[in-house]
């Protein structure tokens, strides 16, 4: 079987073909790419050999760029640059995280607007390929200019320094190298810069956090469907036709794959037999789950954007011209992290007031807390604290963070975007949700079961009680869920619950 292969060329990236990577792809640069490497490297060289005052090539950085440089200490301002801002702090970014880095950062220099070597670019693909993964502290940037910090610690290992994870073991950046049948590069002017000015961090975190939505959102209108089968809920409010009098094409989009859930349930009720509405958590499903949906649409676009752009400064325009920008701010992502962390917090919310209607006993009719023997056993009692404190939590986290704002670099970068903070909070709450929305799909499996009502459900969604009870069985006595609830929430991150469209059940 032939190894897969993402090809890079600065311009048709996708976040799914990031997560190929992320899974073990190898990346390879497009010959058209590597063209225009070439002759940016050229256009840098040019401005060095004419002694010409550029911004991070013959000058410092930061407020230092009236600082000229002597040309001999070029390669020398480049290798400082990384081993300076190379301080961040905090628990290492997580595996998936650094291969996107290391590919976003590769795509943006690939570009042909950045002035890299050749040679370095290609130290930075085989890194990907071999599976050399530096240790990157997860904490330590501003979001302009760009991921300083993480974006250093990931190009140390390029010059043989920090230090990179090679085949389960951290090691030394050269060995690390060495053992990859790699060997580190000099620096030369522009490169450093080149490497660490940009937002492949919190985009990288971003690309992650995207993702994972996407598949806790499919989980969310999953977990409301089966709800709706435990509560008897009136399935009138997925009515095509009313829906359409107010036509969010993602309230459409849910109310269609609840439809396809809820297709042949003896469950669900219909307006005006049992009672006339239901609470809002029910009915209002494609409202506030479809709102969240827009969050997603918005988010996608940002990164699709981002990733196939040049985010460093100066930029080496094809003109010949070298212009400073600000390229390198992150508000773009910083703005959508704090976006999608709103989207999110809202499929907990309504998630947990779900919960809540299961095991109030003055809510559902059911034995109190879902439990069989109510008073000697406490069921899912504390199921419902645990989706609080997490909806709760990430009432705190979804503060925006691209509001903030702190000077930096004696009062020259006066105004950045804190979008790597907010793109960490918005993959730790997407994580919150995921819990929550284990939580509720426990609930509701539960319900069914003390019911006796498993034969009555739709085909789609006794198909997802299936697999739910892979992961949790029937309750008969108390026991602890935590590591079963831990193992559902992980499959929905990845996917694998519901793991198939409604659609695809006969």
């Amino acid at each position: 079987m032939q190894e897969r292969k993402v090809m890079l060329d600065g311009q048709t990236l996708t976040p799914e073909m990031v997560m190929e990577v992320v899974a073990g792809a190898q990346v390879e640069v497009t010959d058209a790419a590597w063209e225009r490497v070439r002759a940016s490297r050229a256009r840098i060289e040019e401005q060095v050999q004419a002694a010409r005052v550029v911004y991070g090539v013959t000058t410092g950085f930061g407020k230092l760029a009236d600082v000229r440089i002597d040309g001999g200490d070029l390669s020398k301002l480049q290798m400082n640059l990384l081993r300076s801002h190379a301080v961040g702090v905090g628990q290492p970014l997580s595996t998936d995280v650094v291969r996107a880095m290391l590919t976003l950062r590769a795509n943006a220099l690939a570009k042909g607007f950045s002035g890299i070597r050749e040679e370095t670019l290609r130290l930075l693909i085989e890194m990907v390929n071999r599976r050399v993964h530096p240790v990157i502290p997860s904490q330590g940037s501003l979001g302009a200019s760009g991921d300083l910090a993480p974006l250093a610690h990931m190009a140390l290992v390029l010059i043989g320094e920090g230090k990179a994870e090679f085949h389960g073991r951290v090691l030394p950046g050269a060995e690390a190298l060495a053992k990859a049948g790699l060997k580190p590069v000099e620096l030369m002017a522009k490169e450093g810069l080149a490497l660490i000015n940009g937002t492949q961090a919190m985009t990288a975190i971003g690309v992650l956090a995207l993702t994972e939505a996407v598949h806790v959102g499919l989980a969310a209108d999953a977990a409301l469907a089966l709800t709706m089968e435990a509560l008897e809920g009136i399935a009138d409010v997925f009515d095509e036709e009313l829906l359409r009098v107010r036509p969010h094409k993602e309230f459409l989009a849910v109310a269609g794959r609840l439809r396809q859930w809820l297709a042949g349930s003896q469950r669900v009720s219909r307006q005006g037999i049992l009672r006339v509405q239901d609470a809002y958590s029910l009915r209002c499903g494609p409202q506030v789950h479809g709102s969240s949906w827009q969050t997603i649409e918005y988010v996608r676009d940002r990164l699709l954007v981002e990733i196939n752009s040049a985010t460093d400064n100066p930029i080496v325009l094809e003109d010949g011209r070298i212009l400073s920008g600000g390229h390198f701010h992150g508000q773009p992502i910083a703005i959508a992290m704090d976006l999608l962390k709103i989207g999110a917090a809202e499929w907990g919310n309504i998630s947990e007031r779900r919960t809540e209607r299961m095991v109030n006993p003055q809510l559902s009719g059911l034995p109190a807390f879902l439990a069989p023997d109510p008073g000697l056993q406490s069921g899912f009692m504390i199921t419902q604290y645990v989706a609080a404190a997490l909806v709760s939590e990430n009432k705190v986290l979804a503060h925006p963070a691209s509001v903030d704002s702190i000077p930096s670099s004696a009062n020259q970068e006066d105004h950045v975007s804190m979008g790597t903070i907010a793109a960490r909070q918005c993959r730790q709450m997407i994580h919150n949700v995921a819990h929550v929305i284990a939580i509720e799909m426990a609930c509701a499996a539960q319900a069914i079961h003390l019911q006796q009502a498993e034969g009555y459900l739709a085909p789609a969604t006794r198909n997802l009680l299936q697999k739910i009870r892979a992961f949790i069985p029937a309750v008969t006595d108390d026991t602890s869920l935590s590591e079963p609830l831990e193992r559902l929430a992980s499959a929905i991150l990845a996917g694998e619950v519901p793991g198939f469209h409604p659609a695809d059940v006969q």
